[in-house]
This record gives C-alpha cells, structure tokens and sequence, in this order.
C-alpha cells in the first residue's frame, strides 16, 4: 500500500526529551568554561534555569546548542573583566591562562540576584560577542574549539567522547549527559503511524548523537530516512567548492526537508514537519515542498510562551498529544 502522507519529525524536544541532556550540557559548560577564574566558587550550580535558556532558544536562529552555548557564554561575559590576551600557542594552555585573569564575582552576583538572568541580558544584549570569548569557538573539538569540546566532553562523557573523537577529555570525565535522555513518544504511536504513512527525521544532532537514542530506544525501524547535521555540512562543502559560496542549510533553511521529500518514490498526499521549536515552522514554511507545521508542547515546561512562539513562527498545528497529531495527518 502507498503511504498517506509523509511525516517528518524533528528529534530533540519531540521524540527525545532533552531538558537534562543538551540543554542542562548548556549551562553546565558556561559554568564549567570559566572554572579556574576568581570567585568561581560562588557561581550558582546551576547557574539559572532552563526555562530561562528556553526563553532565549525559541527566540529563533539557536537551533544549534553549541552556538546556543556559545551565545550564553558571551551574555555571561557582559560582568567579566575584559582578559589580557596571551600569545601562547596551544589553544588549552591559553584559555587557561586567560581564565586564570578573570574574576567573576560581579557575575555570580548578577546570576544570584536576577530571576531570568539569561533572557535579561538577551533582551539588552542581544547577539553580542566578545573578542576573547569568540577566540575560543574557532575549529573543531581537537583543534582549538574549547566551547565546543567542553560542551562535547559534557554531553558524551568520557567512553562516549573518547571513542568519538579518538582523544582523552581536558575538563570532564563523569557521566554523560546523553544518557540521561527520555524517550517523549510511544512507540505505538509510531507504529500506527508508519502502518500508513512514511515517517523520516531531520533533526540539527550530528549524526552518531542521532544514531544512538535511535538505537537505544528502539526506534529505527519506524523511520525510512534520517537527515542530521552532517547531510547539511556535507552539502554546504559541496556548494562551496561549486560556487565559492559560503551558506547555512540549518534550520531554518528547509534543506533536510526539501531532499526528504525528493527521495520519495511515491509522491505522499499530504507533507508535515513536527517539531518545538520556532525555527521549525519556518523551515516548513520555507519548504518547496509545501510541508504542514506541527507545533509540539509535549516536553515544554513553558507551554503557554512556547505556543505563543510557535503560532507567530507560523505553526499551522499546535499539539499537546501525539494522539492529536494522529488526527491531523488522517
């Protein structure tokens, strides 16, 4: 039987619960990031709370967490004392340096004092960066990226990171937090779903951090296509070497959904693209082929700013059950 429709679901925040995974990685790598600076001690642990992170998150364009991350640390750095900046070659030991001159007393005052620090400083600050702090989010993990690879040694923990990227951790070597992710939608629902339809994903998570809640929760067989973040940077290597030309095809770029539905051998009646976040309804508002937004709530403890945020991205359904999006697509 040819399928209905064809559903596509974004993964964090929609089959995965990620708010002790990759957005708790968030904060704990800003925190992290300035240990060894003066006062450091008395920063908060956490440092705010992830409905103030979500706030800044759905304001759009931070689909990536590691920009997100990135994003947090240069708000923070608005109470940290501009650093002198070494010569020293190797990116660790400069870092270090660099940290080792900071005082953050002023920081963890504003942090203890202030009921939504983060999205605070985003409303005034908005999308600032500092010299110092962009110094250090250039390359990769490995090759000077310290954001980066704090924020990876957190979520993967240590076996994890080490088989990833063949080096030992410089900051973290507990736990990781990717095991601490929870499976958002029954298994069931997408069984019932995949009976009629064709179900994919496409979701901003390198692929080996998609494979493995795929795997671990027994998901993989309900979904005939999986688009991550290595499809986008692969294709954005294979424009750049065309053309000359530099580009983006993260959400909100509709690229993972577009070739989603190029690779459809049977043309579905109907495209919907599930996702929680802003930047996901405009994707599907974006796409050439036409997709349906379905807005979640499911794993949202702001639900009510959250819907408000979705309708104004263009969201042309707002589920709070998957029961309900079984009734959209039949």
């Amino acid at each position: 039987m040819k399928p209905k429709s064809l559903i596509v679901f974004d993964m964090d925040g929609v089959i995965v619960d990620v708010s002790e995974s990759y957005r708790d990685t968030v904060r704990q790598t800003a925190r992290l990031f300035f240990k060894g600076a003066a006062a450091w001690e008395g920063l908060p642990n956490p440092l705010f709370s992830l409905a103030d992170l979500a706030r800044v998150k759905q304001s759009g364009g931070l689909n990536n967490d590691w920009d997100l991350t990135f994003l947090v640390i240069n708000l923070l750095s608005t109470f940290v004392t501009q650093p002198i900046d070494g010569n020293e070659p190797d990116p660790w030991t400069r870092y270090r340096n660099i940290i080792n001159r900071c005082n953050v007393a002023d920081l963890a005052h504003f942090l203890t004092s202030s009921m939504q620090p983060i999205t605070t400083l985003f409303k005034k600050k908005g999308h600032q960066k500092h010299a110092w702090i962009s110094s250090m989010y250039i390359g990769d993990v490995g090759s000077g990226n310290i954001i980066k690879q704090i924020f990876q040694e957190i979520y993967l923990g240590k076996a994890l990171f080490e088989s990833t990227y063949g080096i030992r951790p410089k900051t973290y070597g507990d736990e990781g937090y990717i095991n601490r992710e929870k499976c958002i939608i029954k298994r069931s629902v997408l069984e019932n779903l995949s009976k009629n339809h064709a179900l994919a994903i496409a979701t901003g998570r390198p692929r080996a951090e998609a494979d493995y809640p795929l795997d671990f929760f027994d998901l993989r067989k309900y979904f005939t296509l999986i688009y991550t973040l290595d499809d986008c940077i692969k294709e954005e290597q294979k424009i750049y070497k065309a053309e000359n030309r530099t580009v983006s095809l993260s959400k909100p770029n509709p690229f993972m959904l577009d070739a989603i539905a190029a690779q459809q051998k049977n043309k579905p009646l109907a495209c919907y693209y599930v996702g929680d976040m802003p930047d996901d309804m405009i994707a599907a508002s974006r796409s050439r082929a036409k997709f349906i937004s379905v807005g979640t709530l499911t794993s949202s403890s702001e639900k009510d700013n959250l819907k408000k945020d979705l309708l104004t991205a263009g969201a042309n359904h707002i589920i709070d059950d998957f029961d309900e999006l079984q009734m959209i697509v039949d």
